[in-house]
């Protein structure tokens, strides 16, 4: 189904009407943006990561109680 989605061209047509739509100075700015929150929501996983060892091992204290 989506098979041809992400050819060349169809991601240059994506990207004009971007363009189009937002205009040359507001692009850049969306693309901080997005970029920006990806990373934050990579750091946060990443730290999400390195917590639940001593939290799941707080929950398994409580449920042999």
């Amino acid at each position: 189904m989506f098979e041809g989605l992400f050819q060349p061209m169809h991601l240059l047509m994506i990207f004009g009407i971007a363009l189009l739509v937002f205009g040359p100075k507001k692009l850049p700015e969306l693309g901080k943006g997005l970029g920006d929150g990806i990373r934050g929501f990579k750091a946060a996983m990443k730290s999400d990561e390195d917590t639940p060892d001593a939290t799941r091992g707080d929950h398994e204290d409580r449920t042999k109680e």
